[in-house]
C-alpha cells in the first residue's frame, strides 16, 4: 500500500476530519482511496474505537474491497475488515470496518437512527448517484443531526468523478480535498462516429484484435450488457482461433450475474506468460482493480433501467455513458502504467456527452424509497437534504402502488405505514415482492412465493422464448437439469430463496388463510397477481397473441409461447419507450375464479356510461372490473345526468369539436370574435372578449357544452344541436352589438364597395383592387385600432402588394408598380398620383 497515490494526502486528510465531521474527497481512478483510506483512519482518536461504515454501490466492488484490505493486514475477510453485500456477510465480533451495499446501509439507519458505535460513514464512488446511496446518505445526515450531538458520527464522501462543490453545499460547505491520483498517463484513440443503432459487436471484437497486435498487457472491453458480451464473446473465439499466439489469450466475462468464482477468474491476475481479454459491462468502472490492464476498449454505453411514469414501469435502455464516465473507464488502463484507450466515437462526439451521469433518482421506480421514508416518518421527502429532489410524479405514483398494495393509508393530507406496510419493509426486496411474500404467508403458499420472489428478484435465468415461468420453477427446485452457464444463476437464487424463507420466519406471522392445495399450479398466477396487479391480463381475441393488462396498454406474446388460455398474470413485461405495445417476457396462468375469492380485493365494480366506438353511441352497463379489464356487465336501466353528460364531454374532448354542426359563417363569427380577444390582450386593456379558439373551447366544453347535451345518445343527434345560439350565448351583452361594430364582415372602401374581411390571418386581410383604394391615404383600420393588411389586387385579381402602410405604399413603391402595370394592362389606369386620384371600380381607363 505504500505506493498508492492516496498516500500523499492521507496526512491533509485526517487532519480535516480530525477539525471537521464532513469532508469531500475527489482522487481519480487508480488513487487507491477505496482501500487505503478506511485503514489509515482506523486508528484515529476521534473513531474511539468505532467501526467504519463504507457504502459501496455495487457487490463486487464491495467484497473485492473488503478482501483486498484484509489482505493489507495479512487477514481474511470478515475479522478486522468485512463486508455486508446481498446473499453474503462476513463480519465478526472484531470487525472494525464493514463495506455494505445494496440497501443495507438504510436497513441499518431504519434499526437505529444514530449508527451508535460508529463514527465514520463513508460514501465511496458516490459519482454513480445510486437511490441507495442517495436514501442513504438524506437518512445519515438527518439521523446525526436528531441524534449524535454529543459523538458525532463523521461523513466522508468520496468519489473519482463528482461535482465536488455541491456535494460540499449539501453537507454544510464541508472541505473539498483533492488527490492527484493516476500516476501514468492514458493515450486515447477515437473511432468513427457511432449511432446507437450501430451494432457494436464486430466494431468491438476488430478493435480488441487491433490492441492485442499493437499493444501488450491485457485488455479491459466496457460493453452496455450480456447480451453484447455473449456476442462479443463468440466473435473474439472465432478471431482468435485463427490467431498464432491463440494459447496467450484468455476472454473473460464480467458482469452481476456471473458466480462469486468467475468474477474472481475476470479480475486476477492472468496467468504466467498470459493475456486477458475481460469483457466487461459498467461494473468494472468502479473502485474494482483488475489485475495486468493497460488497455481499454470502450463501447461508449450504458445500460440503464429508466422508470417510465406513463406505464408504471422500468425499462432497459441503452444510453450513451456520460463524459464523466469515459473518464472512469479510462483510468482503467493507466492504473499500473501507461496505457491505451480505444473509444468507439468520434472526438467530436465525445465533447458532446453529458458532463455527468444522470442520478438514479430522477429516472428510477421510487416506490422502495417511498416506503422506506414513510417508515421513516416523512411526509414530504423535502424535510430531507438531497442533491436532487425525488421527483414529485414518480414520488406519487409509489405512493399510490404502496396504497394499493396496502403498505401506507391515508392521514389527513399525509400518509402512514400500515402494519402490513411495517412487515413489508422489513424484507429486504421490491415492495411488490414483499407484498407477494406476505401473501404467501397468509395463504400457506410461503415456499412457493419465496421461489417466486427469488426468481423476480434477478433477472431470467433461462432467458427463453417461452414465457412461462412454472418452467423457471421446476429449473430453480431441480426438476430440470441446469447447463453449466446457469449454475451461478442457479446457487444465487436458491440461496436467495432461502433467505427469504428465514426473513418471513422471523416475522412470526400465521397463515389464517391457507389453502388445501399449495402445489396446484394457479397459485403461481395468484401471487403474481398479487406482486403486480395491475398486469392482469386478458387476452383479446381467442387465436391471438395480444393481450390487454388491467392499466389498458397492450402485451404481446412470442410466437413461440404456445398459451392457449384467457387470463395471464405478467410478472415481467418490457418494450421501448413510446410503443404501444410491450412484449411479455415472463408470465404464468391466471384462473379468473380466482377473482370471486383471494383476488377479490382487485375487482371493483362500477357504473360504466361510456361511448361505444362500434355502435358510435352511449352505452349504459354495471361492469365488474380488474382495471381496465371488464369480467361480466349487465344493462343499466336508470342512468345519472351527470354520469351521462361526463361520457359525453369526454367524447367531444376526445375526437374534436368537428363533431358538432359548424356552418362556414358560423367558423367566420368565431374568428371575428377571436380576433378581438386576441387584439385586445395583445394591448393589456382590459379584456371583455371570450377566447373562443378550438383549444379554449375543448378544455372548457364540460361549462359551456354540457347543458344542451341531455338529446345526444347517437352520433347523429349532435347535429341536432343549435351551435351558433349556444356560441353566441357566450358573448355577454352588449358585445354582441359592438361585433359588428368593432369587427365587421365587410368593410366599405372609397368605391362604397363592401369588401368582405379575411379574419383567418392575423391581422385581418382586406384583399380589394388597387383602383377602388385611389384617392385613399389612410390605412384601414378596425377594432381597437388594428390596421388591416391590404392585399391590393392586380386586374387579374393577384396580389401587386401586401402592405398595412397605405400612404407610404403611394409614395414609395407606387411608382414601381405603376411602371411595370403600364406595360402589362396599358388600357387600364394607372395614374401618377393615386393617393389623389378618383377611385373607381373600374379597372379599364374610359373612353373619351
Amino acid at each position: 500500500m505504500s505506493d498508492l497515490p492516496i498516500n500523499v494526502i492521507l496526512p491533509e486528510l485526517k487532519e480535516r476530519l480530525n477539525a471537521h465531521d464532513e469532508l469531500v474527497l475527489e482522487a481519480p481512478p487508480g488513487a487507491g482511496k477505496t482501500t487505503g483510506v478506511p485503514l489509515a483512519l482506523l486508528d484515529e482518536a476521534w473513531l474511539s474505537g468505532q467501526k467504519i461504515i463504507m457504502l459501496e454501490p455495487r457487490r463486487l466492488a464491495a467484497r473485492a474491497a473488503a478482501e483486498r484490505m484484509a489482505s493489507v493486514l495479512g487477514e481474511k475477510a470478515g475479522e478486522t475488515v468485512g463486508y455486508r453485500v446481498r446473499l453474503d456477510t462476513r463480519v465478526s465480533g472484531k470487525t472494525r470496518i464493514e463495506v455494505v451495499t445494496e440497501g443495507i446501509l438504510t436497513r441499518m439507519l431504519q434499526s437505529d437512527p444514530s449508527l451508535e458505535g460508529i463514527g465514520l460513514v463513508i460514501f465511496d464512488e458516490f459519482h454513480e448517484r445510486s437511490l441507495d446511496a442517495d436514501l442513504a446518505l438524506a437518512l445519515t445526515q438527518q439521523g446525526r443531526m436528531l441524534f449524535r450531538d454529543d459523538e458525532p458520527l463523521k461523513l466522508l464522501v468520496m468519489s473519482a468523478t463528482l461535482d465536488g462543490a455541491a456535494v460540499s453545499e449539501l453537507l454544510d460547505g464541508a472541505p473539498v480535498l483533492r488527490s492527484e491520483g493516476r500516476a501514468y498517463p492514458v493515450m486515447v484513440h477515437y473511432g468513427e462516429a457511432a449511432t446507437l443503432e450501430r451494432a457494436i459487436e464486430p466494431v468491438a471484437a476488430a478493435t480488441v484484435m487491433d490492441a492485442l497486435a499493437a499493444e501488450e498487457g491485457s485488455v479491459l472491453v466496457f460493453l452496455p450488457g450480456q447480451r453484447e458480451i455473449n456476442r462479443t464473446h463468440k466473435l473474439l473465439s472465432d478471431k482468435l482461433a485463427g490467431w498464432d499466439d491463440l494459447a496467450n489469450v484468455m476472454v473473460t466475462p464480467l458482469y452481476g450475474d456471473l458466480s462469486l468464482q468467475d468474477q474472481r477468474k475476470a479480475i486476477e491476475p492472468a496467468p504466467q506468460g498470459q493475456r486477458k481479454v475481460v469483457l466487461a459491462t459498467a461494473i468494472a468502472e468502479t473502485s474494482l482493480t483488475i489485475e495486468g490492464v493497460r488497455v481499454v476498449v470502450d463501447a461508449g454505453l450504458s445500460r440503464e433501467a429508466v422508470f417510465d411514469p406513463g406505464t408504471g414501469m422500468s425499462r432497459l435502455q441503452t444510453r450513451r455513458l456520460a463524459r464523466a464516465a469515459s473518464v472512469q473507464r479510462a483510468g482503467r488502463a493507466g492504473r499500473m502504467e501507461p496505457g491505451v484507450c480505444y473509444r468507439l466515437w468520434s472526438e467530436t462526439q465525445q465533447a458532446q456527452l453529458a458532463p455527468f451521469t444522470a442520478p438514479e433518482i430522477t429516472q428510477a421506480d421510487l416506490t422502495p424509497l417511498v416506503l422506506q421514508l414513510t417508515r421513516w416518518g416523512v411526509d414530504d421527502p423535502a424535510e430531507l437534504c438531497w442533491l436532487d429532489l425525488p421527483p414529485a410524479a414518480p414520488y406519487q405514483q409509489g405512493l399510490d402502488l404502496l396504497e394499493r398494495l396496502g403498505a401506507v393509508e391515508r392521514n389527513g393530507d399525509n400518509y402512514r405505514l400500515t402494519e402490513h406496510g411495517e412487515a413489508m419493509a422489513e424484507l429486504s426486496t421490491h415492495p411488490r415482492l414483499a407484498h407477494m411474500l406476505l401473501l404467501g404467508i397468509r395463504y400457506g403458499l410461503t415456499p412457493l412465493a419465496c421461489d417466486l420472489a427469488a426468481l423476480l428478484s434477478d433477472r431470467d435465468p433461462l432467458r427463453r422464448r417461452d414465457t412461462d415461468i412454472t418452467e423457471r420453477l421446476a429449473w430453480l427446485r431441480g426438476d430440470i437439469k441446469a447447463e453449466r452457464h446457469t449454475q451461478g444463476a442457479l446457487h444465487r437464487m436458491r440461496q436467495q430463496s432461502k433467505q427469504f424463507r428465514r426473513q418471513c420466519d422471523l416475522l412470526k406471522l400465521n397463515s389464517p388463510d391457507a389453502v388445501q392445495d399449495p402445489t396446484d399450479h394457479r397459485w403461481i398466477g395468484f401471487l403474481i397477481a398479487c406482486a403486480y396487479p395491475d398486469r392482469s391480463a386478458s387476452r383479446r381475441t381467442p387465436a391471438g397473441l395480444d393481450f390487454r393488462m388491467s392499466t389498458g396498454r397492450a402485451a404481446r406474446l412470442p410466437e413461440e409461447d404456445h398459451y392457449k388460455g384467457q387470463w395471464l398474470a405478467l410478472a415481467q413485461v418490457g418494450g421501448r419507450s413510446g410503443d404501444s405495445t410491450d412484449r411479455i417476457y415472463l408470465s404464468a396462468a391466471l384462473d379468473p375464479q380466482l377473482f370471486d375469492g383471494p383476488l377479490a380485493d382487485l375487482v371493483t365494480e362500477v357504473e360504466a356510461v361510456e361511448w361505444s366506438k362500434q355502435q358510435d353511441r352511449l352505452t349504459a352497463e354495471s361492469q365488474r372490473r380488474i382495471g381496465k379489464l371488464v369480467l361480466s356487465s349487465a344493462p343499466l336501466k336508470e342512468v345519472s345526468e351527470e354520469a351521462r353528460t361526463e361520457a359525453l364531454v369526454a367524447l367531444v374532448q376526445k375526437r374534436g369539436l368537428e363533431l358538432l354542426p359548424w356552418t362556414p359563417a358560423l367558423r367566420e363569427w368565431q374568428t371575428r370574435v377571436q380576433f378581438l380577444h386576441t387584439s385586445f390582450e395583445q394591448q393589456g386593456q382590459d379584456n371583455p372578449w371570450p377566447d373562443l379558439s378550438d383549444k379554449a373551447l375543448l378544455a372548457t366544453v364540460d361549462g359551456w357544452l354540457a347543458p344542451y347535451l341531455a338529446s345526444v345518445s347517437h352520433i347523429n343527434h349532435f347535429a341536432n344541436l343549435d351551435l351558433k345560439n349556444i356560441l353566441q350565448a357566450l358573448l355577454p351583452w352588449p358585445l354582441p352589438q359592438q361585433l359588428d361594430e368593432l369587427a365587421p364582415q365587410r368593410y366599405e372602401v372609397p368605391t362604397g364597395s363592401k369588401i368582405k374581411i379575411d379574419y383567418s390571418e392575423t391581422p385581418p386581410v382586406l384583399a380589394v383592387k388597387m383602383q377602388e383604394m385611389y384617392g385613399c391615404l389612410d390605412t384601414p383600420r378596425i377594432g381597437n385600432g388594428t390596421a388591416l393588411k391590404l392585399h391590393l389586387l392586380s386586374p387579374a385579381m393577384r396580389p401587386l402588394q401586401v402592405t398595412q402602410d397605405l400612404a407610404g405604399f403611394w409614395q414609395n413603391s407606387y411608382p414601381e408598380v405603376q411602371k411595370e402595370m403600364r406595360g402589362r394592362y396599358p388600357k387600364h389606369r394607372w395614374p401618377d398620383d393615386p393617393a389623389h386620384a378618383e377611385p373607381s371600380r373600374r379597372t379599364v381607363k374610359p373612353k373619351n
